[in-house]
């Protein structure tokens, strides 16, 4: 008892260790890109990106994907801080791609920009991510629970959205290097809901992810309390106006046994 109980503590202080650590030079030098446009950087404030990225460890030369990244506010930060000897593969599921093709054009123009020549675009099913063992970093930030409840074009006819999101989870483990790091950000709903309100109120709860992706072979190692918001009661949908950008949002590093 005495050992879980120290190792409780010791993953609750590294966990906010890594929190608080100051973000290396080229992590805050590529938030500070004064090429980023102003509807990112406005977000800064409440997303952390520098934060993050640093809790994530991505660092030059890392090949990372960037898994549904909506208008690339995340590409592109993950573009310079990775640098000419990597890469950055954003990666949109084919059911958006087919549903809402106009979804690829911020990533189009990103990937078309010479400023982001280590960019490129993927169009893939939710069970290929990449090629096998290629990758250091598998990122999704405030998408899994579109997967998991089959959120409009998030949904695979045929599939339920919890065998899509075990799909994404395999396909993340098979593509990264052993000991790469998988990414899951997204908003929180009441402990011990499960996935019911993944659907409804855009929310998860962090235990069904933690259960399904360590079911695909993964290690939880940190979790960070960076975006965490303790007024957040987790009963309204996350588009509402009194917590629209402040949701309760878990940070969940998971990595592959090397």
């Amino acid at each position: 008892m005495k050992k879980h109980l120290l190792g409780f503590v010791l993953f609750g202080a590294m966990a906010l260790a890594h929190a608080g650590t100051m973000p290396p030079v080229y992590v805050s030098t590529a938030v500070a890109d004064s090429a980023r446009p102003a509807a990112d950087t406005q977000r800064d404030a409440t997303r952390k990106p520098a934060e993050l990225v640093a809790f994530a460890g991505i660092k030059p030369g890392d090949r990372v994907a960037d898994v549904m990244p909506g208008s690339g506010y995340f590409t592109r930060i993950f573009s310079k801080v990775v640098g000419a000897q990597g890469h950055v593969y954003a990666i949109v599921p084919e059911s958006i791609a087919k549903a809402r093709p106009q979804a690829l054009d911020p990533i189009k123009a990103i990937a078309a920009d010479a400023a982001y020549r280590n960019t490129t675009l993927e169009v893939q099913p939710y069970d290929r991510l990449g090629a096998p063992s290629s990758l250091d970093v598998v990122w999704t930030s405030q998408n899994y629970h579109d997967v998991y409840g089959a959120v409009s074009v998030f949904a695979v006819s045929g599939i339920s959205g919890p065998d899509e999101a075990a799909k994404l989870d395999a396909a993340a483990f098979e593509a990264l290097k052993p000991g790469g790091v998988y990414m899951v950000v997204d908003h929180a709903a009441k402990p011990g809901s499960g996935g019911q309100d993944a659907h409804t109120l855009h929310r998860i709860d962090p235990a069904t992810v933690i259960a399904q992706v360590q079911a695909a072979g993964f290690v939880l190692e940190a979790r960070s309390d960076l975006l965490s918001n303790p007024q957040d009661a987790h009963d309204k949908v996350i588009f509402a106006p009194e917590i629209k950008g402040r949701t309760d949002k878990f940070v969940l590093k998971f990595r592959k046994p090397g």
